[in-house]
């Protein structure tokens, strides 16, 4: 009886804890991602990448928001498979070059940096959709954010779409409807769209993204009314109707290079920066109270940050045999010699 009773209680045990193992783990065709993919290919995976991101983040403040930004925009199309760091050549049509990405997307030097180093420690082993994961989650950690173990074993891409870039990615003048439908489309919902804009706690604006907002929200030719109206007027200033198209603007005015829950309170006091940002406390009823929760417990945000993430990090891997390892992640391989 009491070996029976010892059986179901490990069997019990088993069963408690099978969801947490199982939670980091994404399944494509023809394997898995885990976060110990690299343990024996290349040990020093991870702490390469970190050690760079930190580098960079040293020399620009503004570098972890971008990296962070790459793997979003990068996971949005097709998938997480590095398609976004591609460059033009005579049968790829380069991402770089779509709406969301044209003069704004950044970071590829750095990228490129990681991959050069790894190839020196593990010659093609560790993906370019690997590192803009990694990256990522360094570059939150290394602004204060929470940490996450990153499922790997991606593979990258032979190819891009400029169409599913202008398409799939959400702009900041979209409705909150078509942005949710935009996260629904990659099997995300309402929690991972308010959680994973939260990233906007960090990084910057163009003064093209919003302008909108100050002077001609409806086509009526009158200011978004959800805009606190003494923060429009500071806007203003930097931001004229006609010129300034790429002055910057921190997306947080109160902590712009710190990973916090500030995003949240700002977006209830209307100073939310992009249309796509104040929406959420604005449109929808269920949005705007985990808008109001993540403002005032930030460990609670951080947690579903950190498990939209991953859950964005899964998004369609490529597995197995499909896709390759580049050597240089701006390239495909048989383009690379």
């Amino acid at each position: 009886m009491a070996v029976s009773l010892n059986i179901l209680i490990v069997a019990l045990s088993l069963i408690a804890f099978s969801p947490l193992c199982l939670s980091s783990k994404a399944y494509g065709s023809g394997g898995y991602l885990f976060p110990q993919f690299y343990d024996h290919s290349c040990p020093k995976a991870q702490e390469i990448v970190q050690s760079i991101v930190a580098k960079a983040f040293a020399q620009d403040p503004r570098m972890p928001a971008s990296l962070l930004r790459l793997h979003f925009h990068d996971c949005f199309v097709k998938g997480c498979d590095a398609s976004i760091l591609l460059d033009n050549s005579g049968t790829i049509i380069s991402e770089k070059r779509s709406n969301p990405n044209r003069n704004s997307a950044r970071g590829f030097e750095v990228i490129e940096e990681i991959k050069h180093a790894l190839e020196q420690e593990c010659p093609e082993t560790v993906s370019c959709a690997d590192i803009l994961a990694l990256a990522a989650r360094d570059s939150t950690v290394i602004t204060g954010g929470p940490s996450w173990e990153v499922p790997l074993g991606r593979r990258d891409a032979r190819g891009a779409s400029l169409s599913g870039s202008n398409n799939d990615i959400p702009a900041p003048n979209n409705t909150f409807q078509t942005i949710l439908t935009k996260f629904k489309r990659q099997g995300l919902n309402l929690v991972d769209l308010v959680s994973l804009s939260g990233s906007h706690t960090i990084g910057n604006s163009r003064c093209t993204s919003f302008r909108q907002r100050l002077y001609n929200q409806s086509g009526n030719g009158k200011p978004d009314l959800t805009l606190n109206q003494y923060y429009a007027s500071v806007l203003r200033k930097q931001c004229p109707r006609s010129g300034g198209d790429q002055n910057l603007f921190f997306l947080d005015l109160v902590t712009p290079f710190k990973f916090d829950n500030h995003y949240f309170k700002n977006l209830i006091m209307y100073k939310g920066l992009l249309s796509s940002d104040e929406v959420l406390f604005t449109k929808n009823r269920e949005s705007k109270e985990l808008v109001e929760l993540y403002a005032e417990n930030q460990e609670a945000f951080f947690e579903q940050f950190a498990r939209s993430m991953v859950k964005m990090g899964n998004i369609s891997p490529l597995t197995g045999a499909r896709g390759e390892i580049r050597r240089i992640c701006r390239r495909v391989n048989h383009a690379a010699y």
